[in-house]
């Protein structure tokens, strides 16, 4: 930055209603300004942060699928919206009126989100209309600010600074990411409100930050170059290519053939704007098969997220894995631009580095697909339609052989204050069913009759009684067992004693009543609990060691009376998870590389190829790539059905495909200077007659050497 200023020292520019002013000055407030408003930015976009899925699935109980789905049509909205901007800003308002005002619709969003995230306000339809209204405020502010945000600031700077300013914009943005990546696991988790985790001061604290970086950018106003508005382009735009269509249609029949199918509008639009459009159709095309490269990328903040929750996150937590891609960024952004890109003569050609950034996203996924398939093991994965899920625990006083309805669902016995490996599926054939059930031990057969229902998960006790063995089906909440989050370390306590008892494990107290009841479960912290307290209804008290209660597992402690003192023996119900959060790194490392070559570049080539009145408008189309990507894993989320692995696979084998295509297209598209355009149109603006035949003999070898249509 410093050195950035040093060369814009003795530089000047002129704002059409300013005076000349120092463009170092215009640097420093612009990195500011985008630094402080990314930061706050990212404590609610689920392109950034994995805090909206877990906001889904721990607050409003929403399923992976579903969550997924929200997070990218949320994610989609906030990239559709930036050609509402771009129009505001480049035929109505200006891009620095743009951003002021839509960055107070971006506050009110905030506000209402949080306030959706307040327990005691409503019930779960209100929380869940009040998020929607504020990720859809958020969306319409935000997405419109996108455009505006690279393209005021690309204005500030002649062709030899930009591509240093949209390297340093890039590089504020991911400062602003892990900043706020530290922030805001500190305020939704270590911040308690309303008893439990603090999402609605995590929505809240954007609202009140993004004013100040609202200050910050309204007091640098008048240092700032804020080019004229062109009038409505976009519909101006829309019109012209309306009516070359329309007039080819009607009269390529009759009349000699034109070289480009544009070039029809020349009876009503002038050869310039003709032109200027010519130039946003190349890049548009050129556009298409982004859009794939995207639908990778963000799901960092979806199906990765869900990933690491999966994971053992011993000594990371689960928002710092989301940390080390802003990390990385500006980690890779330095060594690409000043090591990698010299090095690379292959890399003089921008749009190669864009295709080698979709490589590295599939193998990104590549990586992904491996670990999944680690991750997969150590998984129990929900009860399907129509089927339930079953587990046992024998406390019957012997070995027991369990047969349901007659099958070996359980095909070895289970020994005594052990319970079965894993849940079994169980089909149902419906969405209820009862089952007998055939107990075999010590000796005797005893047969119970259970009630079982679709998509839960039950636990079957074994235990002595007066008649022999006696079944309790005691039922597993599904909100809490289907989620699979690593951080859960869900405990029950199962009581063999004929009296109540109260347990405390850290902070969370459980009650169980006597004779065989078993305690709900609930979430303890990960940790060793070697002196816990236990006591009877009477007073009494004990301690208890149960050990380590590790992630993502699922224990039940039974207690039991044994030589006087009440003992606690742990069954693991559902295994820890065993494959470690830092097998995620390679993948954030690859899709990271993948980031700085194509996004930066894609940043620098929208700005540097469209004209000078349709540079928010071609913003916005590069924005659009991204909506499209979030619409493409929102379908294949809802549709595909795929296990996850192989959904991974299937993105990475796309992206490779696209890839390819890409390549190809790049080979036909020749790199232009609309400034040179808009030069050439100006000197001969105020010629006619042989100078007009002139011009336009220039032009039609403009376009045939420069702006050959791909």
């Amino acid at each position: 930055l410093e050195k950035l200023q040093d060369k814009h020292q003795v530089k000047t520019v002129q704002s059409s209603n300013t005076p000349l002013i120092q463009t170092g000055f215009v640097v420093t407030y612009f990195v500011i300004f985008t630094w402080v408003r990314s930061s706050f930015d990212l404590f609610c976009m689920c392109v950034m942060t994995a805090l909206l899925t877990l906001y889904f699935v721990t607050y409003l109980h929403w399923d992976k699928d579903l969550s997924t789905a929200i997070y990218h049509a949320f994610g989609g909205l906030c990239y559709f919206t930036p050609i509402l901007g771009a129009l505001i800003a480049d035929s109505w308002l200006g891009k620095f009126k743009t951003i002021i005002y839509l960055s107070i619709v971006y506050v009110i969003g905030h506000v209402v989100k949080s306030v959706g995230a307040i327990p005691t306000v409503g019930g779960r339809d209100v929380h869940i209309a009040l998020s929607m209204l504020g990720l859809i405020l958020i969306a319409f502010g935000t997405g419109g600010i996108k455009p505006c945000v690279a393209a005021f600031g690309g204005d500030q700077f002649e062709d030899e600074e930009r591509q240093k300013f949209f390297s340093i914009f890039y590089m504020s943005i991911n400062a602003g990411s892990l900043l706020s990546t530290i922030i805001t696991p500190i305020l939704r988790g270590d911040v308690q409100c309303f008893g439990g985790d603090c999402y609605a001061l995590a929505f809240g604290v954007p609202a009140a930050l993004m004013v100040v970086a609202l200050v910050v950018f309204i007091a640098g106003s008048g240092m700032y170059k804020k080019n004229p508005l062109q009038g409505n382009i976009l519909l101006e735009v829309c019109n012209c290519v309306g009516f070359a269509l329309r007039n080819r249609w009607y009269r390529s029949k009759h009349e000699p053939r034109r070289s480009h199918w544009l070039d029809w509008a020349e009876e009503k639009y002038s050869k310039r704007l003709i032109q200027e459009i010519k130039m946003v159709l190349r890049v548009l095309v050129l556009y298409i098969p982004l859009p794939m490269f995207w639908a990778l990328f963000d799901q960092q903040g979806s199906r990765w997220t869900l990933q690491a929750t999966r994971m053992n996150m011993a000594f990371v937590r689960v928002f710092l894995h989301k940390m080390l891609n802003a990390l990385l960024i500006l980690v890779f952004v330095p060594i690409f631009d000043l090591i990698i890109y010299p090095l690379v003569g292959l890399c003089r050609i921008k749009i190669t580095k864009m295709a080698t950034g979709m490589i590295f996203a599939a193998l990104a996924f590549g990586a992904a697909t491996l670990v999944e398939i680690s991750v997969v093991k150590t998984v129990v994965d929900p009860a399907p339609a129509k089927n339930s899920l079953l587990q046992v625990v024998n406390l019957a006083g012997g070995d027991a052989s369990v047969k349901v309805l007659g099958t070996d669902l359980f095909p070895e016995p289970i020994p005594y204050f052990h319970d079965s490996p894993t849940y079994e599926t169980f089909p149902l054939e419906g969405p209820a069913k009862y089952a007998y059930i055939t107990v075999t031990s010590l000796g005797a057969d005893t047969e119970c009759n259970q009630r079982f229902e679709e998509e839960e998960a039950y636990s079957l006790i074994l235990f002595p009684g007066p008649a022999g063995t006696q079944c309790k089906l005691v039922s597993v909440a599904e909100h809490q067992f289907a989620h699979e989050i690593a951080w859960f370390r869900l405990y029950r306590f199962l009581n063999t004693l004929p009296e109540d008892l109260n347990i405390t494990v850290g902070t969370v107290l459980f009650n169980v009543s006597s004779e065989y009841s078993v305690s709900p479960n609930q979430t303890v912290s990960q940790g060793v609990y070697s002196d816990v307290t236990c006591c009877l209804k009477s007073g009494e008290c004990y301690r208890l060691d149960l050990g380590l209660l590790d992630f993502g597992a699922i224990y039940t402690i039974i207690l039991k009376e044994e030589s006087g003192k009440i003992v606690a023996h742990k069954t693991e119900d559902v295994k820890a998870n065993n494959v470690h959060i830092a097998w995620q790194i390679p993948q954030y490392a690859l899709i990271t590389a993948g980031e700085v070559m194509f996004s930066i570049t894609g940043l620098e080539f929208s700005y540097s190829q469209a004209p000078a009145n349709m540079k928010s408008v071609l913003q916005a189309g590069w924005l659009l790539t991204v909506a499209f990507g979030n619409v493409i894993v929102l379908i294949v989320a809802e549709g595909a059905g795929l296990e996850q692995w192989k959904e991974f696979l299937l993105f990475a084998s796309l992206l490779l495909g696209v890839c390819i295509i890409f390549s190809i297209m790049t080979c036909f598209y020749t790199y232009v200077n609309p400034e040179q355009l808009e030069k050439f149109y100006l000197e001969n603006s105020g010629k006619e007659g042989d100078n007009n035949e002139n011009m336009k003999k220039k032009n039609n070898d403009t376009d045939n050497q420069n702006w050959k249509w791909i």
